[in-house]
């Protein structure tokens, strides 16, 4: 049924229940799994501090990237403790894009996300889980 699954995975608590369901589902189906971290761009206000040091766009985004490859060798392990051989992505850009785009390329079957229960940025969360369940070429599955 699902041959190639991929897990949404930023280091959240929601991301990590995530992880674990997929390495469940991976493990029961006999599947591929791969875990996708999103670089984002800088957001607009990182402007202001540019101004003051041009330097700091660079650094700004080297640490973005430094903390993406350490959550998918977080990801990596605990897949390797799982028995599970995992397939880490790191991309770049919009998170729905770079994931929609990701998905498409390597014909995943089942993406499968966390859900966030509380937080003051709820609009934004679920706009971003509507948006993949919308546009994504595969089935969703959201995990509490």
């Amino acid at each position: 049924m699902f041959n190639k699954i991929a897990v949404a995975y930023n280091g959240s608590p929601e991301a990590a229940r995530a992880l674990a369901q997929a390495i469940h589902l991976a493990k029961v189906l006999g599947a591929e799994l791969g875990a996708i971290t999103v670089v984002e761009d800088l957001p607009p206000y990182a402007a202001y501090a540019v101004a003051a040091d041009s330097t700091l766009a660079v650094t700004l985004q080297q640490d973005k990237q430094e903390y993406c490859a350490r959550l998918q060798t977080h990801a990596t392990e605990t897949e390797l403790n799982q028995g599970i051989q995992l397939k880490a992505q790191v991309l770049e850009g919009d998170p729905c894009e770079a994931i929609i785009s990701f998905l498409l390329k390597s014909r995943t079957d089942l993406l499968v996300i966390g859900l966030h229960r509380h937080t003051s940025h709820i609009s934004r969360l679920w706009s971003t889980v509507y948006e993949l369940a919308l546009d994504a070429p595969c089935s969703v599955l959201g995990v509490h």
